[in-house]
């Protein structure tokens, strides 16, 4: 029995924009168990996107995958003209929205760990029943338990600011770390999709070239190595969500890209072509 590597391919391509799909979920479980502690109080309007930027970002992500690979790899290229092309780019839009959206998400937690208070009490373990919680990670915050509150006893506490999340000064600096990397990883992505959209641009009116080409590939290195740089750091410091979204976004983007470059290279082609037959 023959396999057709093609069909091969295209399936593993598929599974692993489901895989992404599937994090939307994973996410939003994660934040929702997070705000309920770091917003004990009630979740206002314009908490939501410090509260759920990850679901939010990784939502939007994954339509604009699958409407990337619509256009770079199955829409015919005559297709991508008129009202079609306006309104895929519409959608684009929107998501653009949502991810800078998230990116100020992102950026406003991390306004928040590096707002930390010093946090003075008597006794730790006073405060279990009080809706106490503390710093596990950047997105958990379990409840004050008198195990560990003894852990905290004689150690400096620090306090979230406008919350009941205490920590100690190393669990904050742990979490804050994480936050620089959501920043980051979020900024980088950012200008990933500047790249692809003028890419695209420039592809549809047949002025991607040989020329152009290698000037946007050492931009998008960079900016793939500065993507793996925080994918690694979430591996080694536990983080396996972000981690393994980290890497499925990566890969997903290797898919991205050689459908641009195969698409590039048939429209050199048939230039070629038409250019020998005139």
């Amino acid at each position: 029995m023959t396999i057709d590597k093609q069909k091969l391919f295209i399936l593993f391509k598929y599974t692993i924009y489901i895989l992404l799909s599937f994090n939307i979920w994973v996410f939003y479980q994660e934040e929702a168990l997070a705000s309920q502690e770091i917003f004990a109080t009630g979740l206002d309007l314009d908490q939501i996107i410090q509260a759920f930027s990850s679901t939010i970002d990784t939502a939007a992500w994954v339509v604009l995958i699958w409407l990337f690979e619509m256009e770079t790899a199955v829409i015919p290229d005559d297709k991508l003209k008129g009202s079609f092309k306006w309104w895929l780019m519409a959608v684009r839009l929107v998501c653009y929205g949502f991810i800078v959206y998230a990116l100020a998400g992102y950026s406003a937690k991390l306004l928040m760990f590096l707002s930390i208070q010093p946090f003075e009490v008597t006794d730790v373990c006073s405060l279990i029943g009080q809706q106490y919680s503390y710093v596990f990670d950047l997105d958990e915050y379990p409840p004050l338990t008198a195990s560990i509150c003894a852990e905290f006893a004689n150690q400096s506490l620090y306090l979230l600011p406008n919350t009941q999340v205490i920590g100690t000064a190393q669990a904050m600096q742990a979490a804050t770390n994480l936050a620089w990397t959501d920043v980051i990883n979020a900024t980088a992505w950012v200008l990933v999709i500047i790249m692809l959209e003028v890419e695209i641009f420039l592809q549809l009116r047949n002025r991607l070239s040989k020329h152009n080409q290698p000037f946007f590939n050492c931009l998008k290195i960079g900016l793939y190595t500065t993507l793996l740089v925080c994918a690694a750091y979430w591996g080694m410091k536990g983080d396996f969500i972000d981690f393994w979204d980290a890497f499925l976004w990566l890969v997903a983007f290797v898919f991205i890209e050689l459908n641009i470059f195969n698409w590039n290279q048939e429209t050199m082609t048939d230039t070629t072509l038409d250019s020998a037959t005139q």
